[in-house]
Formats: C-alpha cells, structure tokens, sequence
C-alpha cells in the first residue's frame, strides 16, 4: 500500500497530471484504487469495453496487439486513458510483464475531476495528441524504409 506522500509523488509525475495544484492531485490520488496484477496476467484486452486509466506504480506493463509490442511501459507511466473519453472498445491489450501495481482512475472519478478543475481536459489531450504525434512519425519512417 501506498502511503498519501508516496501516492502524490507518483500522480505528480504523469503527464498528463503535471500542470495541476497540488491540494487537486492530494484528492486525485487518495480516490485511486491500488490494484495488483501477477507476472503475465492480461490486465485488460483489445475490444474490451474500458473506462479506467491506469498509473504503474510498480513492476512493468507490454501493450499489445497480439504478439507485436506496441510499447514497453514502467513506474510513472499511464495507459488506458483513451477509454475514458470515447465509447469504443480498448485499442490495444495490455499485460503485466512482471509483479506490477498499478493506481486506477474510473471514468466517473475523472469526470468530477475535470468539473472540478478544467485543465486536466487539456493535459490529457496534449499527451494524446502526443502520442498520436509519435505513431505517425512511426509511420512516416516506416513507410520511408518500404516505399511501394
């Protein structure tokens, strides 16, 4: 278990939560569930209906589409917050690939976080636009090394 310093450090430390006051952060943290998952258990899979956001806490995580990794994810990274905004199902799986904790946001609890204090709307989707960003210049290299 974490303790409240130790939970406020971690949420601290995500992107998309960066920008915001601390007294917010301290009652973001303290409504987070802490979850644990063993080594290899699927934490949630592609097409699965979603509405949490999850935060490593410990332990590292593989996001997936099949047996291709997507991304390899650690302490302080987050996953899942795509599902929180939209009503489609979960783009990717994503599997512990050991002993990992994880923090977990409901779909709900962001919801009266953000009436509570708008800014986090906009940091999620910097890091969105972040990532969509990444995956294309992806692409674009990708397709520049097997031009048609």
């Amino acid at each position: 278990m974490l303790t409240s310093i130790d939970r406020l450090l971690l949420v601290r430390g995500v992107p998309i939560f960066k920008e915001l006051r601390d007294d917010f952060l301290v009652r973001l943290a303290s409504i987070m569930n802490e979850v644990s998952y063993p080594s290899g258990k699927m934490i949630f899979a592609q097409g699965q209906e979603g509405r949490s956001l999850y935060i490593v806490v410990a332990g590292r995580v593989r996001v997936h589409l099949g047996d291709k990794d997507l991304v390899l994810l650690d302490k302080g990274s987050c996953f899942g917050e795509m599902s929180l905004f939209d009503a489609e199902p979960r783009s990717a799986s994503v599997t512990a690939i050991s002993s990992c904790d994880c923090l977990v946001l409901t779909q709900q609890q962001l919801y009266e976080a953000i009436d509570e204090t708008p800014d986090i709307a906009v940091n999620i989707i910097r890091l969105l636009s972040r990532r969509i960003r990444s995956q294309n210049i992806q692409l674009n290299e990708l397709q520049a090394a097997n031009p048609k």
